[in-house]
């Protein structure tokens, strides 16, 4: 086991490397200049290249690109990303005011998916092709298909604006801080991602569930006399957590994804609403900044899916 861990945190550190490349000149070769998007209009409109000449060489984006990275690189393996071109505040505390309130709704958000995909998801395979199969099978395409921030606007209209349940922005009413008053604001957007990740899972529990419970085993456990809810607990749907595992893993990273969907539509303030301010803004350190949170998630994700294999399923042997 420790050495299989090892051996997959150098390799993830190798692709940590790869994608820092990648990101830094991805983000530098997109279009758009910061330097024209921090000063005033009027002083790009009048013509003044040797002031933004002198913002590129006061920001260091009139150096070669290799010797860019390295610099950047230097000083983000001691945990500093620099500086946003737009707020001058460092980086990694931008990030970290907005990581709070992302996690918290990716948190409940994931909780909810596998709360509803799971179950739903063995149901579907017991009664096969029944009703609620084909409603789950409805449900689940509803949920993949339909974009996010239309199901969010569809949301604020239909609970907000004409039912007036649920407050339709923000992570509180402005003056009132009470634990019931977050979680009015909460429910909304962790609901509708959390429908949005159910449905893969679903699908994916509903598939090894039905092909578990297609093998000899469990007919000979039934056989012995084992009672319906054990054969399908116990056998099928544990000896299908593999594919599941693989599933709840990404879902976490597309979890991130659609949160920068959802919180924009609900004025959510974490990292989405900072990843499109400063896509909007060609803040190159926050943008950066976020990507590699991501990348790194999907890297911690990878690793934990690798090692939880093992524990669901002991035919699995890590070495």
């Amino acid at each position: 086991m420790g050495t299989f861990v090892l051996r997959r945190i150098l390799v993830n550190i190798v692709v940590f490397l790869a994608i820092t490349v990648g990101i830094f000149a991805l983000v530098h070769a997109a279009p758009g200049d910061p330097v024209r998007m921090m000063i005033n209009p009027d002083q790009v409109s009048s013509g003044s290249e040797e002031f933004i000449a002198r913002q590129r060489h006061e920001l260091g984006l009139d150096r070669p690109l290799p010797v860019q990275y390295w610099d950047w690189l230097r000083h983000a393996v001691t945990g500093d990303l620099g500086y946003s071109y737009v707020s001058r505040q460092s980086v990694t505390s931008a990030i970290s005011e907005r990581l709070g309130p992302t996690v918290e709704l990716m948190g409940v958000a994931l909780l909810l998916s596998l709360a509803i995909g799971i179950p739903l998801g063995i149901l579907s395979a017991v009664r096969r092709n029944s009703w609620l199969d084909y409603g789950t099978t409805v449900f689940g395409l509803g949920a993949i298909s339909i974009p996010p921030f239309f199901l969010g606007i569809v949301a604020i209209y239909v609970f907000s604006l004409k039912l007036d349940w649920l407050p339709s922005a923000g992570m509180t009413t402005p003056g009132v801080s009470s634990p019931g008053d977050q979680l009015k604001h909460l429910l909304m957007p962790a609901i509708l991602l959390g429908l949005i990740a159910a449905a893969p899972i679903m699908r994916y529990v509903r598939s090894g569930v039905i092909g578990e419970l297609g093998e000899d085993y469990t007919r000979t456990a039934e056989a012995k006399g084992a009672s319906r809810s054990r054969v399908v607990l116990r056998h099928a749907f544990r000896n299908s957590l593999v594919p599941l595992i693989t599933v709840v893993a990404m879902s976490v990273p597309a979890l991130m994804g659609g949160a920068v969907v959802i919180e924009q539509v609900f004025a959510w303030p974490g990292m989405g609403q900072l990843t499109i301010s400063s896509v909007n803004q060609n803040d190159y350190p926050v943008i950066i900044g976020v990507s590699l949170y991501v990348a790194v998630l999907v890297l911690i994700c990878n690793l934990l899916a690798d090692l939880l294999y093992a524990v669901a399923d002991p035919r699995v042997r890590l070495g």
